[in-house]
């Protein structure tokens, strides 16, 4: 599986703009996400859409993210895990 290619990225531009928010992970380059210094969220495309790979202790999930309802379960997930690295 590749990662999101800038058009994919560009349908998600809404979801991106939300988890910049979140305020605790840094955008290191478009769409891929760190935590402190170690990798924590990125997106990948293949024939059956559009997945995000989120670090949730050291073990990745990957979640699909194609519609609305998957974009708001990831963004609990995100808020989640640095929620829970940030000792919250």
């Amino acid at each position: 599986m590749k990662h999101a290619t800038a058009a994919a990225l560009d349908g998600l531009e809404d979801l991106l703009g939300e988890i910049r928010e979140i305020g605790a992970l840094k955008e290191k380059s478009r769409g891929v996400f760190y935590l402190r210094s170690k990798a924590a969220l990125h997106f990948h495309a293949d024939p059956a859409g559009l997945f995000a790979d989120l670090r949730a202790e050291e073990a990745w999930e990957r979640m699909p993210v194609n519609s609305g309802d998957e974009w708001a379960k990831l963004l609990r997930r995100v808020a989640e895990v640095v929620g829970v690295r940030q000792g919250a």
